[in-house]
């Protein structure tokens, strides 16, 4: 059975809520990076919660792992960045109107 696209965007949306995937994604935007560089990255983030996020979003096909261990987008993770780019826009906006300094990735 095919998913409906409502499915699909609620799987994306729980995907991407879940705490520091997002975070993950946006530091390996430009580059590779290795495990510790990651966690350092976000904000010293426990070792199991980064490798557990880290298998979910290469289990959804947005991140692999190189053979020098280092995580990288796929070419569908690459793609989120431009889908995302109003939302970041939007945040820059609603942190200047807002003040917000803790928001900011």
């Amino acid at each position: 059975m095919a998913s409906t696209p409502s499915r699909s965007m609620s799987a994306v949306l729980d995907l991407l809520g879940q705490r520091w995937n997002m975070r993950i994604l946006w530091e390996l935007r430009s580059s590779p990076l290795g495990f510790l560089e990651l966690r350092r990255r976000t904000d010293d983030i426990s070792s199991s919660v980064l490798a557990t996020r880290l298998r979910t979003l290469i289990e959804a096909r947005v991140l692999m792992k190189d053979s020098d261990g280092s995580y990288r987008l796929t070419e569908l993770g690459e793609e989120l960045g431009p889908a995302l780019e109003p939302l970041w826009q939007w945040a820059q906006r609603w942190n200047e109107d807002t003040e917000v300094t803790d928001h900011q990735p």
